[in-house]
């Protein structure tokens, strides 16, 4: 089927979360499959690119934790293909790890899930496809799904549901033009983000987690800018609450300051090559020609 998938803001959130928030996603598979994985259990993740003869198939994220693996979807519409999509998906995933016994093979389909940030009546809990084999054989492929208006605020704190905190503000989106004309229901979307703002201090900055409270404030405001993009009282609101305006992760800043601390010392230390210096810190090569001629300017 190989239907490719238009990044939105919606999809370029899950995948900056899931690249730079990763422990995150353990909450969302403990609520999905019922598992009781705690915060800091070992995970893997995989690559989310599967060649086939057709093309690339790209997948939002695939864990593994233990002997299992999970395959989750971030999906902003309900479209009534994602089951043929998701079973594509899992194929592919299955048969990156086959297991050979002489000339038999096994695979592994991954325990999957979609996660719709707007859904309809007609959305199921659970995505399936009927797959007819050849001898009168058949089996029905499953695929769960969770939607993010079925969570208030507080069940997503309750739950330790973090990673739908940057969508919540799309649980507004019916009430866009009311929100606009009325001041109150403008205030109490407001209302909300404050009590939002405190619940997220109180679970991360007492934990010393405040890279992570700068990282979601800033995606919050993002999802914000893009759902209320012609409502410069929210955005401005939103923001002004979550404290960020920042573009740029703070993390990411942070991991910046740390690879350039890195290329001086190795800089002065006159043992490794250009190449090896960017190579070994994620910059480029200009850059640690332009940092040494900086360098020795101060000097």
């Amino acid at each position: 089927m190989s239907i490719k998938k238009h990044n939105t803001d919606f999809d370029d959130v899950f995948r900056t979360i899931v690249e730079k928030m990763p422990q995150l996603v353990i909450a969302l598979i403990n609520e999905v499959f019922k598992t009781k994985y705690q915060n800091d259990v070992e995970f893997m993740q995989l690559r989310n690119e599967h060649m086939e003869e057709e093309g690339k198939i790209v997948t939002d994220s695939i864990f593994v934790i233990g002997s299992k693996t999970y395959h989750i979807e971030c999906q902003s519409v309900d479209d009534d293909t994602m089951a043929l999509r998701m079973i594509e998906y899992d194929f592919a995933i299955a048969l990156d790890t086959p297991i050979k016994d002489g000339r038999t093979f096994e695979i592994n389909f991954p325990e999957s899930c979609v996660l719709y940030l707007r859904n309809t009546k007609n959305t199921p809990d659970v995505l399936e496809v009927k797959v007819n084999l050849p001898g009168e054989k058949s089996f029905v492929y499953e695929c769960k799904t969770i939607k993010l208006a079925n969570y208030t605020s507080s069940d997503i704190f309750e739950k330790h549901l973090l990673l739908l905190l940057p969508y919540y503000i799309m649980n507004y989106e019916s009430q866009k033009k009311a929100i606009e004309e009325d001041a109150d229901k403008l205030n109490a979307l407001l209302d909300e983000y404050r009590n939002i703002a405190k619940l997220m201090q109180e679970e991360l900055l007492e934990e010393d987690k405040s890279v992570l409270y700068t990282d979601l404030s800033n995606l919050i405001i993002r999802i914000a800018n893009h759902v209320f993009s012609d409502n410069e009282k929210v955005k401005k609101g939103v923001a002004d609450i979550m404290g960020g305006k920042v573009l740029q992760l703070e993390s990411e800043r942070i991991r910046e300051e740390k690879s350039v601390d890195i290329a001086k010392k190795m800089l002065l230390r006159h043992k490794n090559t250009y190449e090896e210096i960017a190579e070994d810190c994620g910059l480029t090569v200009d850059f640690i020609k332009q940092l040494e001629s900086e360098m020795l300017q101060a000097h």
